[in-house]
């Protein structure tokens, strides 16, 4: 039985392809037990977010997972299979660890994964498919991604566009949670945005775009409203944080279109951001008191900022993940070694009862003490002996060195003595 992560990301595969296979919340414990239910598959946990879906489970048999995901979204494994990644055992529990620590996170460092993971965690608990190899799994996942969160700089300082644009809006405002946000677009960088701002729970979130289905399908993750493109102009007073990136080849938020909604809002501030290239605010809009305007230039400022430290931090976060992956594996070698050590002390636990036994006749019919004990000695050392000797009799050519070097390290042997 070998552990293994299965699943497709934003790494590896499109959005198109990862709302095909993810896992809607009412429909996970049916998964979990149809994954299960043939018992090739003997324990399992679901991961699905926004970003990833991914199996967690114990097997002999990995190919079973991938046929199953597919079927069960009904798709066919040649369309799902291009997208797909199998991380075996030690592999595995490299993902899964740093998934926890959100190494491989669309945006690093992020903290709501941790979140994620221990609800998939929660899912599968309830639903009955943990067993006692994910639970040790787990166990030592959340204390890894804690480990990592502590000791090191994963998540202090800004390396994405996305989070420079929470960052500079909160130089501004110091709650998010109290300001309404307009998002203008909905490509990866406005999706990428609002999964920041998202994460400071701001009172209200609103994506406008061209098309309203692909706005649809932005707001749909965040909990966000939609709106069409051409009522900006109307609504623009409402919104405290205005972030935009469109591939519009002209400006979208227009100086006049600023200055009224700053005059309805009484003046109170507004924080505009524009990842547009070329802009879709007027950069003529910087210069109005009540507008904190800034430009991919600015975001970047304060991406360069961060990134020597996030580097450094990268290394020790990955250096905690390598020695924690080879103390799981020792614990899952040490577990694998059970049943082996209890056969061989049930065997000399059957060899003691017989000397014993043999000993204590000599001693009833009123044999020598010393003789006796002597017999049982010699008896107990002729009978555990016999296996490791006949071991190094039979053995031949290069199994002979291989067979001498197991038997001196397995009673600590000096072979010079």
């Amino acid at each position: 039985m070998q552990l293994y992560a299965l699943g497709l990301n934003h790494h590896t595969a499109p959005l198109s392809i990862r709302e095909r296979v993810a896992f809607q919340p009412e429909r996970l414990d049916d998964a979990l037990h149809d994954l299960t239910h043939a018992r090739t598959v003997r324990e399992a946990a679901i991961l699905s977010t926004c970003n990833r879906t991914e199996l967690y489970f114990a097997t002999e048999q990995p190919q079973h997972a991938a046929d199953w995901l597919a079927r069960f979204h009904q798709m066919s494994l040649k369309e799902v299979s291009p997208y797909l990644y199998t991380y075996p055992q030690r592999d595995a529990i490299r993902h899964v660890f740093r998934v926890a620590s959100g190494l491989d996170s669309m945006v690093l460092g992020e903290p709501q994964i941790l979140g994620q993971v221990k609800d998939a965690v929660r899912r599968a608990e309830e639903a009955g498919t943990m067993g006692t190899l994910l639970h040790k799994l787990f166990q030592n996942t959340f204390a890894v991604a804690k480990e990592v969160r502590s000791t090191t700089a994963i998540g202090a300082n800004i390396v994405s566009m996305a989070a420079a644009a929470v960052h500079l809006s909160e130089r501004i405002f110091e709650r998010i949670a109290d300001q309404r946000v307009l998002f203008i677009g909905a490509g990866e960088m406005i999706e990428l945005c609002a999964a920041h701002f998202a994460g400071a729970t701001p009172k209200e979130m609103v994506v406008a775009n061209r098309t309203e289905a692909r706005a649809q399908v932005v707001a749909s993750r965040f909990g966000a409203q939609v709106m069409r493109l051409d009522a900006i102009g109307d609504v623009l007073p409402q919104f405290d944080v205005v972030v935009s990136c469109t591939a519009s080849p002209l400006p979208i938020v227009g100086l006049g279109m600023v200055e009224r909604a700053i005059k309805a809002r009484r003046h109170k501030p507004m924080v505009m951001v524009d990842l547009a290239v070329p802009r879709d605010i007027e950069a003529e809009v910087g210069a109005l008191d009540d507008v904190f305007l800034y430009t991919v230039d600015d975001l970047a400022q304060v991406v360069d900022a961060g990134l020597e430290s996030r580097q450094q931090a990268v290394i020790e976060a990955e250096e905690i993940i390598n020695t924690r992956v080879d103390g799981f594996l020792h614990w899952m070698q040490a577990r694998d070694a059970v049943p082996t050590i209890k056969a061989l002390r049930q065997h000399a636990e059957m060899v003691r009862a017989v000397e014993l036994e043999r000993a204590s006749k000599l001693l009833a019919k009123g044999e020598d003490p010393h003789k006796v004990l002597d017999a049982l000695s010699q008896g107990l050392i002729n009978k555990l002996m016999h296996g490791p000797t006949r071991f190094l009799n039979q053995s031949e050519g290069e199994q002979q060195a291989e067979a001498a070097r197991v038997v001196q390290q397995l009673f600590n042997l000096n072979s010079h003595d």
